[in-house]
């Protein structure tokens, strides 16, 4: 690696082209931040060398302009890339391209003032000076691009060779930062130039374009074939903006494929990796401390599926480089998988169309009741072709799945592991043959703990189900309703939005009013029965749900009176037995949980009944 400091003529006048990488992100230099301060140093460099050009013409001296300090602009990073016979050289930036594009910028406004001054006196030959800095002569080029001294990043070439003619390109509708920093840049120029007039006018206008050819100074670091392009990346944007994982990732995989010198890599990146610049993917999801943006998400689900062990955002940039050292897959099949796991995530999580009504239901609830970790394993099988894993053992994979966190979830098992529990499953499932993928997948998670159905039934019937979060239990309520709907040959298909209900308690929690105990109990038994019931009234035989329609005044008051309401609730299947009873006790709340038990063993059946095709 070579660095040395050089004005800006003398890296930007020779025939060469600065091409900024596929990898780099898009120009996000501000007048706020960055283009004020850096006309601000222009001007003050320019009045010093104004000042000494100044004392020596009165003094009739030679001007001392070895005295004027340069201002240093920082430093760029740039590898030779090769170039056809004929072509100019070229440059990849590596680091610096904000820098180095504003510079272009900067010169490029500057130039639409010269323009507009008499080129005949102290301004003769200036134009030609900066414009040898923003481009080559036009017949040294291999391409026609090779005019330009910088070629920006993919997403901006369309706006660079307008940019660059002398007349002010007039697509306004998007006010495009080059387009808007070239004009900032000519406005401050004139403004800085508005207190003189005349030949005092052009002397500071040329002084101006000498600071910036000879003053404005910067480090160029070129690399040598054997330096770690990437380490040095990473070394100096330390001191930036803090990257995301996924930016990190995407310069880590454009940057290893430019210096392989992967062909038509623009092209891939456009197949593969422009859907990641979309809206959707740049949303951050999870709460709190916890949040993550979609892309870093998928990275961590697609590198978790590839090496079958867990990797989380925190650690995903190291684990991406990891893979690269130590499998060396080519840029291209890289980015192909990663692509299809994007469709894959996508549908998990409803971005894209499920025909499958069922799997499209088990997404839901899995995304819903958070089950993260099972991601990886879900997106893996939705990429497997049809002849490895047929529909039928897709839905029994994910039913598993399924089944076996909401059993636990109302048992309130354990979750700590789970993890670990669903990246067994898929080594288990990677490994397995063609037809067996499924099996592996429940053997797997029934060694890990799934609840019997003697043990959901219990976790039913008698523990504190409205201990859950309400939209767990909107969830499982919702679930056993529409399986009730559907049990019922009667009733007609319908699609309810379970997650606009309200979860209702039959008997209320404040009962001791309207609900009261028999009068003969003594005094002993009346505690026991009063205990009975604080119990029974939040267990899952207690709980329904209902429509924003439920008449919310009757809650708390007798069944004579709640029994009506709930009549007129019959749209919920949950609603319909409990209308037809004719009173509502302590009995009815159990026999009903023996009831909804029994739905739910079904709409998550144990292995046996998912291999039984049940």
């Amino acid at each position: 690696m070579h660095a040395k400091t050089w004005s800006l003529g003398e890296i930007l006048k020779p025939e060469r082209r600065y091409i900024i990488p596929t990898f780099q992100r898009s120009y996000e230099w501000t007048r706020d931040a960055q283009w004020e301060l850096l006309f601000e140093d222009l001007a003050s460099t320019a009045s010093r060398l104004f000042d000494v050009r100044e004392f020596a013409e009165r003094t009739e001296a030679v001007p001392d302009e070895e005295r004027v300090a340069p201002h240093f602009l920082g430093a760029v990073v740039c590898d030779t890339l090769p170039f056809p016979a004929g072509g100019v050289a070229l440059r990849s930036v590596i680091d610096g391209q904000q820098r180095l594009t504003t510079v272009q910028l900067l010169i490029r406004g500057l130039l639409d003032v010269v323009l507009e001054g008499d080129q005949t006196g102290a301004l003769r030959g200036k134009a030609k000076a900066l414009r040898k800095m923003i481009s080559n002569d036009e017949d040294s080029g291999a391409v026609p691009e090779d005019v330009y001294k910088l070629w920006p990043r993919r997403d901006d070439r369309a706006y660079w060779p307008a940019l660059m003619e002398d007349a002010v390109p007039a697509y306004r509708r998007h006010d495009h930062p080059y387009l808007l920093a070239r004009e900032y840049f000519a406005h401050a120029t004139r403004e800085y130039l508005e207190d003189f007039d005349g030949d005092t006018r052009d002397q500071r206008l040329r002084a101006l374009v000498d600071a910036v050819d000879t003053l404005f100074q910067i480090v160029v670091i070129d690399l040598d074939k054997n330096d770690d392009a990437q380490v040095i990346f990473e070394v100096l944007n330390g001191r930036q903006t803090k990257l995301s994982a996924s930016d990190l990732v995407k310069n880590l995989i454009f940057l290893r494929a430019e210096f392989a010198r992967t062909e038509q890599l623009e092209a891939v990146y456009d197949l593969y990796w422009s859907q990641f610049d979309d809206a959707w993917w740049k949303e951050r999801v999870g709460t709190g401390h916890a949040q993550r943006g979609r892309r870093d998400v998928l990275l961590s689900v697609w590198l978790t599926a590839t090496t079958g062990s867990e990797v989380t955002v925190g650690n995903l940039y190291s684990e991406v480089r990891r893979y690269l050292d130590t499998r060396k897959p080519q840029t291209e099949a890289l980015l192909r998988d990663l692509s299809q796991f994007a469709q894959a995530y996508r549908e998990v999580y409803g971005a894209l169309a499920v025909s499958d009504v069922r799997l499209r239901t088990a997404y839901s609830r899995l995304v819903e009741l958070g089950i993260l970790t099972a991601v990886p394993l879900l997106a893996w099988l939705r990429t497997l072709p049809e002849d490895q894993l047929s529909l039928a053992d897709q839905r029994t994979a994910v039913l598993a799945v399924e089944s076996f966190t909401v059993r636990r979830m109302i048992g309130n098992w354990a979750t700590r592991n789970y993890g670990a529990t669903f990246v067994r499953a898929l080594k288990n499932a990677k490994d397995a043959a063609p037809g067996e993928i499924a099996v592996a997948i429940v053997d797997a998670l029934e060694s890990a703990g799934w609840p019997s159905d003697a043990e959901l039934g219990d976790a039913l019937r008698t523990s504190n189900f409205f201990r859950l979060a309400a939209f767990r239990k909107r969830l499982v309520l919702g679930a056993l309703d529409d399986r009730m709907r559907a049990d019922d040959r009667k009733q007609a298909p319908a699609v309810i939005d379970y997650g606009r209900l309200q979860v209702e308690h039959i008997l209320p929690q404040a009962w001791k009013e309207h609900w009261p105990l028999p009068a003969e109990l003594d005094e002993v038994e009346r505690l026991h029965a009063s205990s009975e019931r604080d119990l029974a009234l939040n267990r899952i035989g207690n709980l329904t749900l209902v429509t924003q329609h439920f008449n919310g005044s009757v809650s708390n008051l007798g069944w004579d009176h709640k029994r009506p309401e709930f009549a007129k609730q019959s749209s919920v299947m949950l609603n319909v037995p409990i209308a037809a009873e004719v009173a509502w006790s302590e009995e009815s709340i159990r026999a009903r949980g023996e009831v909804l038990s029994e739905v739910a063993a079904r709409v998550w059946p144990r292995p046996e009944g998912l291999l039984g095709g049940s």
